[in-house]
């Protein structure tokens, strides 16, 4: 496994001795991998929606079907 160091501000440093119990390179490291995880699944979908044809007007359609939809069934069920 490798090493990395950080700089940070003596600030800090010393808030971060009152939580001894912390074990603030595991915490970096999940913090990292959970970056890592989320620009990955970011990429996917980027990827994904420039491939797409969905335009806002099919967007604007879509909605007021289920607007539609969600009215009809508010209604038939005397909530509205």
């Amino acid at each position: 496994m490798s090493s990395v160091t950080f700089t940070i501000p003596d600030e800090i440093k010393a808030e971060m001795k009152r939580f001894s119990w912390v074990n603030w390179s595991k915490l970096v490291q999940a913090e990292a991998s959970e970056k890592i995880s989320r620009d990955k699944a970011l990429k996917k979908a980027l990827r994904i929606v420039s491939k797409s044809t969905f335009t806002e007007k099919d967007a604007d359609e879509m909605s007021d079907k289920v607007k539609r939809s969600m009215l009809k069934r508010l209604q038939k069920e005397g909530l509205l």
